[in-house]
Parts: C-alpha cells; sequence; structure tokens
C-alpha cells in the first residue's frame, strides 16, 4: 500500500520519474493535467473551463481541482495505493484531500519534492516540444528528433504546447511558487515529506525517490 504525492514546479521531470514510480509499486499514476488535457481533447464543458486558465499559465480554480481529483481515487484500481501528480496544488486542496481521505480511512505516506533553479526549469520548458499527431516528447537540446519537427514514431508535425513559451511558463513557475509552496510547510509539518534534488540526472533522482518510499 503507498498512497504518494509528487511536488515540484513546471519542468522539473514529474512526469518522467510519475512513470517510473508507477512501473516499479504498480500503483496508477494520478495527474490532474493529464484529465483536463483530455477533456479539452474531447471538448467537454469541463475541458473548456480547464482551458481559460491553462493558456494563460494559471491554475485551474481549487474546487474544480478537488472534484476531478477525489472522485479519480474512489476508483477501483486506487484501492491499493496511487501516486498524485499535480494535486494538491494549494494548502485548501491539501486540506480537503487528508479529509476526503480520513474519511475513507486512508492517509498520505509519502510526499515528494523534486526541487530545480528556475533558469534550467526556463531551458527545459520552452525546449520542449510534443508530437500533434501522437503526442510523443521531444527537447530541442537534450532529446531531438532525428529529423527537425518531425515525430520519429509517427512522423507527425511537432509543436511547442501554447503553455510552453517563454511567457508564460515564466508566469507558471512564478504561480508555483506563489500558490503551491506554502504546501512544502505544510507537508514538512506533518511529517512526510522528502526533498528530491532534481538536476542530479535521471537515475539518480529516481535513486533518491525509491530510496524514499522504499524497496
Amino acid at each position: 500500500m503507498l498512497r504518494t504525492i509528487l511536488l515540484g514546479p513546471p519542468g522539473a521531470g514529474k512526469g518522467t520519474q510519475a512513470a517510473k514510480i508507477v512501473e516499479k509499486y504498480h500503483i496508477p499514476h494520478i495527474s490532474t493535467g493529464d484529465i483536463f488535457r483530455e477533456n479539452i481533447k474531447n471538448g467537454t464543458e469541463l475541458g473548456k473551463k480547464a482551458k481559460e486558465y491553462m493558456d494563460k499559465g494559471e491554475l485551474v480554480p481549487d474546487d474544480l481541482v478537488i472534484e476531478i481529483a477525489t472522485t479519480r481515487l474512489l476508483a477501483d484500481d486506487c484501492k491499493n495505493g496511487f501516486l498524485l501528480d499535480g494535486f494538491p496544488r494549494t494548502v485548501y486542496q491539501a486540506e480537503k484531500l487528508d479529509s476526503f481521505l480520513e474519511k475513507h480511512g486512508a492517509k498520505i505516506d509519502k510526499v515528494l519534492d523534486i526541487s530545480v533553479e528556475k533558469e534550467e526549469l526556463m531551458t527545459r520548458l520552452t525546449g520542449r516540444r510534443v508530437c500533434k499527431a501522437c503526442g510523443a516528447s521531444y527537447h530541442v537540446v537534450n532529446i531531438p528528433p532525428k529529423k527537425e519537427g518531425i515525430c520519429d514514431v509517427c512522423g507527425g508535425q511537432l509543436i511547442q504546447r501554447d503553455d510552453d513559451n517563454a511567457e508564460t511558463v515564466a508566469n507558471r513557475i512564478e504561480v508555483y511558487e506563489a500558490q503551491t509552496m506554502p504546501l512544502i510547510e505544510y507537508y514538512e509539518k506533518a511529517g512526510n515529506l522528502v526533498h528530491i534534488d532534481g538536476a542530479t540526472g535521471l537515475e539518480n533522482v529516481f535513486a533518491d525517490i525509491v530510496k524514499a518510499l522504499g524497496e
């Protein structure tokens, strides 16, 4: 049984580490960002509301996020644990999550805080490209495609996401620091926070995560 939360600013590598955590511990990866993007893609009312905020680099309102996340936690695949990514992002959300779990006789075991310097985050995010067709992810410096602008997997066109341009990225980081950093104090007081240096390389970061969560 492992109920854990992944914290960290945009571009800290949460998605990459989440995939490795899910594979090792056999728990579902619950990303509110993915849920919102799926709704945006399908043109749902939730998607339309979320897109207005996400395109500006702003956080989707608390109550909307809480409803989506807690509904997802009631699914059968979460009975033996889960990895939350992108939720909670505010102390209010964290308090609501704790109350929800307490009602169901559960609690958060570990909170992983992956930290990376702002300059590095800007480089990582503004260089990110995704395939318009299959969603494969690249980076103009770190993971370039074999042919510029073309997906290695399906030959689709590579684009920069609306929320990955420099102005929006800078705003996303500022929003994170202002609204989400208080979560660090919240979980430090709860005694379940573990700091992870996100600039040491993929394998080293994951090794530190495994050390925190246990084999």
